[in-house]
């Protein structure tokens, strides 16, 4: 591995570029996408004027899960993060299996991504979606191959600007509400008018669960981004600490405020409800400035998501569960054959998407839904084994999950019943289904590759045997 002296660097060859201000802006910004911009209205009109509680409820399970990740990346940060926690608590079973499932949604997501920016990008230039796709993976990508503190840059920048929005979004909205803006009156109406609080019965808070919590998916990334900070504990312990007002303003706050402003059942909603929102304050050029922010939001996620994916798999590789080659960094500590490895896979993506948009793109979207709830099962797992064996050694920890055991158990018991409503509906049945063959696959894939894993590790068949 080349590797040069001019930057801190890990023990595994990757550059530790990462300053706090980027780790901040990453946690922040994390788990504000494009789900949040466009996906929220959808919710909204499924389940009325109750929605927030929908992100609510999501929102304490994402909050659960890291909380449990923090403990666990605080006590050992490493760029594996959850993979190495799963393989050192339930065994290498789990760590190639949360990996490998963490990698397949991300790569997918990045292609979808790609694939979203184009269509935004529609909007003011005329060209063809699969030309403006490839434009957008070549830049991210390029982002990535330079350094991890071009990756960082770029995700703080980006990051401000959706965290700048949903806070501009939040002020002059709660000023409409409450009558303080020209020509607005205190009106709180709309959330009972059209048929109640709750139109469609008190259950149907469960229903837009699956959207909502796909929406939240990212603020784990800081803990696996912490291992190339400079300071791993401080960063994890904060971004961890700051996912609890994060999900409350950001997601329940405004959700809140646009079932406020906008009656739940308008078409408006399911198209861009932050345009919508904008446009009944008055202000010019809504239209526009959203798209541009939701394309921010895009290349945000497209570029954390290349990251994310990438260093997921120079972990396996150090664990000879993937090719060797995507071990090599170059000189600036950027592990170049994993990014293009991942890369290669959001190319396929945009390919799928030209050529057949509703069968194989439809495969890979729908393959990679449930993927991500079975990833956070295995997390809380791993929490609650380490935990144990932590308290059985009398060892000290300096952050705690809270409640051990009960509300790790009870996180395990809500994602498991979302997974079981997924099942029952007709419209999400397929990604329970496709989900759980591709964990099959990949079950499959870990037991055919034993020999090799053995023969370039010894040591993996006694850890296995130990386990």
């Amino acid at each position: 591995m080349a590797v040069t002296t001019t930057e801190a660097t890990s023990s595994e060859g990757l550059h530790k570029g990462l300053r706090q201000r980027h780790l901040t802006m990453i946690a922040i910004g994390g788990v504000i996408g494009a789900g949040l911009f466009v996906g929220s209205g959808v919710v909204i009109n499924e389940t009325g004027p109750g929605a927030f509680l929908t992100y609510a409820l999501c929102g304490v399970l994402i909050i659960m899960v890291m909380q449990m990740l923090g403990e666990m990346s605080v006590a050992r940060p490493t760029t594996g993060s959850f993979s190495e926690y799963a393989r050192e608590a339930l065994g290498p079973w789990a760590g190639f299996s949360v990996a490998w499932l963490y990698w397949y949604f991300w790569v997918i997501i990045v292609g979808f991504e790609a694939v979203a920016g184009a269509k935004i990008l529609q909007y003011w230039i005329d060209a063809p979606l699969w030309m403006m796709s490839l434009i957008l993976m070549v830049l991210m990508t390029a982002t990535n191959l330079y350094s991890v503190k071009a990756f960082g840059e770029f995700e703080y920048w980006f990051a401000g600007i959706k965290v700048a929005t949903i806070l501009i979004f939040l002020v002059c909205v709660s000023l409409f509400v409450i009558g303080m803006w020209p020509g607005a009156s205190f009106d709180f109406s709309n959330l009972t008018a059209h048929g109640g609080f709750f139109p469609n019965g008190k259950s149907i808070i469960f229903a837009g669960m699956v959207t909502a919590v796909f929406s939240m998916v990212g603020a784990e990334i800081a803990t696996i981004a912490g291992a190339e900070s400079d300071d791993p504990e401080r960063a994890v312990t904060k971004a961890t600490r700051s996912v609890v007002w994060r999900i409350s303003l950001f997601f329940v706050g405004s959700v809140f405020l646009l079932a406020v402003i906008l009656p739940w059942n308008s078409t408006e909603l399911g198209a861009s409800p932050y345009v919508s929102a904008f446009e009944k304050l008055g202000v010019p050029h809504a239209a526009d400035l959203m798209n541009a922010v939701v394309l921010t939001s895009v290349l945000s996620c497209l570029n954390s998501g290349l990251y994310t994916a990438s260093r997921m798999l120079f972990t396996l590789a150090r664990r000879h569960e993937a090719p060797p080659q995507v071990m090599i960094v170059n000189k600036r500590g950027v592990p170049t054959y994993a990014i293009l490895m991942s890369t290669v896979v959001g190319f396929l993506c945009v390919i799928a998407a030209y050529l057949s948009p509703d069968r194989v793109f439809s495969f890979l979207i729908n393959s990679s839904g449930a993927v991500i709830l079975f990833a956070y099962i295995l997390i809380a797992a791993s929490q609650y084994v380490l935990r144990k064996r932590h308290d059985a050694a009398g060892r000290q920890l300096k952050f705690k999950m809270w409640a051990f055991p009960y509300l790790t158990i009870a996180t395990i018991i809500a994602m498991a019943a979302i997974l079981v409503s997924m099942a029952i509906r007709e419209d999400t049945r397929s990604q329970i289904t496709l989900g759980l063959i591709s964990w099959a696959a990949l079950l499959l894939v870990f037991a055919l590759t034993k020999p090799y894993r053995t023969k370039a590790r010894p040591e993996l068949a006694v850890d296995a045997e130990a386990r």
